[in-house]
Formats: structure tokens, C-alpha cells, sequence
């Protein structure tokens, strides 16, 4: 009996190979347990299928774990009247969070309903999938205030004696 398996059996075949087993094996356990199905020209390419739409819904969720929680921070340029040069895009974000885990995210997959022109701290929803997304935090910070938080962290002097 030719069969097509759906899952990984150790120490018999991976998921998506075809194999010639006995016919005992194959109806007494492949088939009952969903393991495996009979081949036939129109089955296999369906099987193919849905072995690689598991293993990239695998993959996004993988990136959605490691996205998740992530935080990251822009320093604008503040203009008169506290008003930031330029927005802060899909794009922006896009860009900052393949830098921080070497991962290409779409920026289409970020969920902004418009460009960040304020300062402040947001919560953002990366959609990779119908069912799975990552919430990742988005602070903009002025470029100008950002040396002030620096020098206040400085380590005190040692005072020789």
C-alpha cells in the first residue's frame, strides 16, 4: 500500500513523504490514527498543501512569540510649539523591528490607523495571521530630552582620601 503521510512517525518517514508500507500496517494503524492516507494522483499535491501551511502558521506564531512584548523607541526632532518634524509610519516601525530581531515583519502587517505625530507611549497590534498577533509598545521620545536622562544616570565620582 502507497500512502502519504500527514505526520511525522519515528523512525518511518516525515511528514509529506510517500512510502510503500504493508497493508497491515497502513489500515491497522497509519489511516486510523490520521498518520497517513492512501495515495493517489489528486491527494498529494492537496497534503503538500497543508504540510507547508502548518509549518509557515508555525513559523508566524514563532515570530509572534518573539515579537510580542518587544518595546521600541524613536527620538524625534521636536519643532516649534512642540510639534514633531515628520511622523513615525508603518514603515518606521517596520524597519526598527527588523533591526531588532533580524526578522522581516510587513509593514502592512502593523495595525496604525494613521502616522504617530505625538509624543508618548502606544500600544500597537502586529497582525501576521487571521488568528495570531503580537502587541508590541511604540515610545517617541524628544531627541532633545534624551542626552538630559543620560547625564542623570551618570555614576557618581570616586573621591580619593
Amino acid at each position: 500500500m502507497k500512502v502519504i503521510f500527514l505526520e511525522d512517525v519515528p523512525n518511518v518517514a516525515k511528514a509529506g513523504d510517500i512510502k510503500e508500507v504493508s497493508d497491515g500496517y497502513g489500515r491497522n494503524f497509519l489511516l486510523p490514527k490520521k498518520l497517513a492516507v492512501v495515495s493517489q494522483p489528486g491527494v498529494v499535491t492537496n497534503v503538500k498543501a497543508q504540510i507547508e501551511s502548518r509549518t509557515e502558521t508555525e513559523k508566524l506564531k514563532k515570530l509572534a512569540a518573539e515579537l510580542d512584548g518587544k518595546e521600541i523607541t524613536f527620538y524625534v526632532k521636536m519643532g516649534s510649539k512642540d510639534r514633531m518634524h515628520g511622523s513615525i509610519t508603518a514603515a518606521n516601525i517596520a524597519t526598527e523591528l527588523q533591526n531588532l530581531t533580524d526578522k522581516t515583519v510587513d509593514k502592512r502587517k502593523i495595525e496604525l490607523e494613521e502616522p504617530i505625530k505625538q509624543l508618548g507611549s502606544y500600544d500597537i497590534a502586529v497582525k501576521l495571521a487571521k488568528d495570531i498577533e503580537a502587541k508590541i509598545k511604540v515610545n517617541i521620545t524628544d531627541k532633545e530630552k534624551e542626552p538630559e536622562a543620560a547625564e542623570a544616570v551618570q555614576e557618581p565620582e570616586n573621591k580619593a582620601e
